[in-house]
């Protein structure tokens, strides 16, 4: 690993969780998109992961104008001398001076959910950032001033002092792997979720004077509360939850950690995009800003050439279906064989179908198996044999999607947890309808109407149902589907007619590309601090399908459509190792 003052300075540095180019996925794909539609810019790649034995193999095949990735360790085991090292003797302070600085500390932290950045970032300049620290904060943690001052500023810990002492210890060692070391230089940083990779970029952007852009994939800090407390992916969370729930004193500390961290990135990031409209308020409830000049609407987008034999292939299959009547149905999963997606339940729904007498089908399972935790594959697999449904279930493994999607004539997705789906968006440029739940930004994608500027409008291209009810709700809306070929042949061409007028890759690259040479300032020109305050002005149109809230000036209680061509030692606990085993 080479030292990042040795690296190239790039345009643009994208920074990560355990994704690309080392792990496939929606987001890995669409990051490989930005860097191969972006040919004029040179990226880095900043990959947060556990340890160095996380995986290491390129499964892309990185284009030449990235220049290097560098990957930052989470594992106290990967910075273990370091961080020991920090004992209150190298503050080189009074006990006065320890016990004013664990003040200040605790008061910075109390400040951000109130919305005052400015003390902590003060803190950092101090005590954290490579280039101007005049101490290592870190080394606190093992003073008795701090020792005494944690169980009052932090009563709700309500925990024995050791215990207490090892959480910190974790918060201290993971702030220490992700802010202690100078990071590579880049114009911008772009980090594809809040959490750690955010905190990363708005350190980055501040060190190196740079800008730093934030994209939302999908809620991070809901995602991982959510997680952490085995609720339902398809909750909803705010930021005052932490304080309300009825959770336990270490969850409680872990749920503050994630949204308090979210919190206080958001204000940094000097323009933020997201998937899909629903996901605005979502993130304003967590703390993200509620000016519209800081956000925009930057969809997923589909090469639609390279889908041209599926396409014809489906239109075939579509007369057929609609001249013959009768037929075995091909259903594909494509996804991981997690929890999340939902495979167990469905096994329930297929159940359903059976019992209805519907038995004209088979779901091929497309997607990696050794993803499962806990023998979640194993409990997949016994309860398919328990009912009696092994002649309709065919397990594939990963496969090339554009090759095969066209052999199927629907896409069952019944998880709880989606942003915008890279495979949905496959299949609808494939016309294939979906089945599935309305989580994430799948309303905009499938259901809601939409209408062209040229007043082309297209309905609905899939039928969605309630996350509570994946069981039930699947079976019913996949018999409707199948047993009316009208409808199936509506959703079939509205599918394909709703990429081509709303979800194009290149107009998506376009606005990335729009928005990193917006970003970049001429460093001789500007002023380097004011720089890294600018905000960036996108446009955003936005249709309300409600009132605007009197309260909240400027924002929209229900977003409905947003046109994308015009908006473009001791283990760590399972709250973060076994989070990035997941």
């Amino acid at each position: 690993m080479s030292h990042p003052a040795d690296l190239a300075m790039v345009d643009v540095a994208i920074v990560m969780e355990s994704t690309y180019p080392y792990l496939k996925g929606g987001v890995s794909a669409v990051v490989h998109d930005i860097v191969t539609s972006n040919s004029s810019l040179t990226f880095g790649i900043i990959h947060i992961t556990w340890d160095s034995n996380s995986p290491s193999k390129d499964l892309y095949g990185m284009p030449d104008n990235i220049a290097w990735v560098h990957p930052i360790y989470l594992s106290m085991q990967e910075h273990r001398d370091g961080f020991m090292e920090l004992s209150p003797d190298v503050l080189n302070m009074s006990g006065r001076e320890r016990a004013t600085l664990t003040k200040r500390l605790f008061d910075a932290l109390a400040a951000i959910p109130k919305g005052d950045m400015a003390p902590m970032w003060k803190l950092f300049d101090e005590g954290m950032n490579p280039g101007t620290r005049r101490y290592p904060i870190w080394a606190l943690l093992g003073a008795k001033e701090f020792q005494q001052q944690l169980p009052k500023r932090f009563p709700a810990l309500d925990m024995p002092l050791s215990d207490a002492f090892w959480l910190m210890r974790e918060f201290f060692s993971l702030s220490y792997a992700l802010l202690a070391h100078e990071i590579p230089k880049a114009d911008v940083y772009h980090a594809h979720t809040t959490g750690y990779a955010s905190l990363v970029s708005a350190a980055a952007a501040r060190r190196h004077h740079a800008r730093f852009l934030l994209t939302e994939h999908n809620l991070y800090v809901r995602d991982t509360v959510n997680t952490l407390l085995a609720r339902n992916m398809a909750l909803k969370l705010t930021g005052d939850d932490w304080r309300t729930f009825d959770v336990t004193p270490v969850q409680r500390a872990w749920m503050c950690w994630w949204i308090e961290m979210g919190r206080f990135c958001y204000p940094s990031a000097s323009h933020i995009t997201y998937l899909y409209p629903d996901a605005v308020a979502d993130a304003r409830a967590l703390g993200a800003p509620k000016h519209d000049a800081v956000f925009s609407i930057v969809p997923n987008g589909m090469t639609i050439s390279n889908f041209e034999d599926a396409y014809r292939q489906r239109l075939e299959a579509l007369e057929r279906i609609l001249a013959e009547g009768l037929r075995v149905w091909r259903f594909a999963y494509i996804a991981r064989v997690v929890p999340i997606k939902g495979l167990f339940e469905f096994i329930d729904s297929a159940r359903i179908l059976v019992e209805r007498g519907i038995k004209n089908w088979t779901l091929d399972i497309l997607g990696p198996t050794d993803h499962a935790q806990d023998g979640y594959l194993e409990k997949c697999l016994s309860k398919i044999e328990e009912y009696g449904l092994e002649d309709h279930f065919v397990f594939r493994g990963t496969v090339n999607v554009p090759a095969v999607i066209g052999d199927f004539d629907l896409l069952v997705l019944p998880s709880y947890n989606e942003g915008q789906p890279m495979v949905v968006l496959e299949a609808m440029t494939a016309a294939v309808p979906t089945v599935g739940t309305e989580v994430g930004g799948m309303r905009q994608l499938i259901g809601d109407k939409l209408v062209h500027s040229t007043g082309r409008s297209w309905e609905a291209c899939g039928v969605l149902v309630d996350p509570v009810d994946i069981v039930g709700g699947m079976a019913d809306a996949l018999e409707t589907v199948i047993t009316d070929f009208e409808q199936y042949e509506s959703l079939a061409r509205n599918a394909r007619g709703r990429v081509e007028d709303f979800f194009q890759l290149h107009e998506a690259m376009a606005l990335y590309h729009h928005l990193y040479r917006r970003l970049q300032q001429p460093r001789a020109q500007q002023n380097p601090a004011a720089a890294a305050k600018q905000k960036v002005p996108m446009p955003v149109v936005v249709i309300p399908s409600d009132p605007v809230d009197p309260a909240e000036p400027g924002q929209t209680r229900g977003v409905a459509k947003v046109h994308p061509r015009l908006l473009m030692s001791r283990p760590l606990t399972r709250s973060t190792q076994q989070y990035y085993r997941d």
